[in-house]
């Protein structure tokens, strides 16, 4: 069970990303499941499974620099389909599906910048 109960991050334009995380996190059982307005009148949007939003992006506020995501996959062909799915939505490349050797013989991972930069990762371990 992981400890995280949710994760936020400011974007540059809320429309953007939430079209962007609606085609990429598709593959993960992922959708998106509320949008509410911020206090400083920006856009939020939260994605989840099962009714419950762990990923929320807003806008109104810089985007940060060096921000990374891993989604745990429960297949090789969850990784991949993450990978097309991301990359037709706008996302550039940021490291196709693969073993990562460096971490362990097992760890399969793909990675993907959104359209702020974020580095997008999905992993099969």
């Amino acid at each position: 069970m992981s400890l995280l109960d949710h994760v936020e991050f400011a974007v540059s334009d809320a429309r953007t990303s939430q079209a962007f995380y609606a085609r990429a996190l598709a593959p993960l059982g992922m959708v998106h499941l509320v949008h509410v307005q911020t206090a400083a009148g920006g856009d939020r949007h939260g994605f989840g499974r099962e009714g419950y939003p762990c990923l929320w992006f807003h806008d109104q506020e810089v985007p940060g620099r060096g921000t990374h995501i891993a989604f745990a996959a429960a297949t090789r062909a969850q990784v991949d389909a993450f990978h097309r799915a991301a990359l037709a939505a706008g996302g550039m490349d940021n490291g196709a599906p693969g073993v990562r050797e460096r971490y362990h013989s097992g760890y399969y991972a793909a990675y993907v910048l959104d359209p702020d930069g974020v580095n997008v990762e999905v992993v099969c371990q």
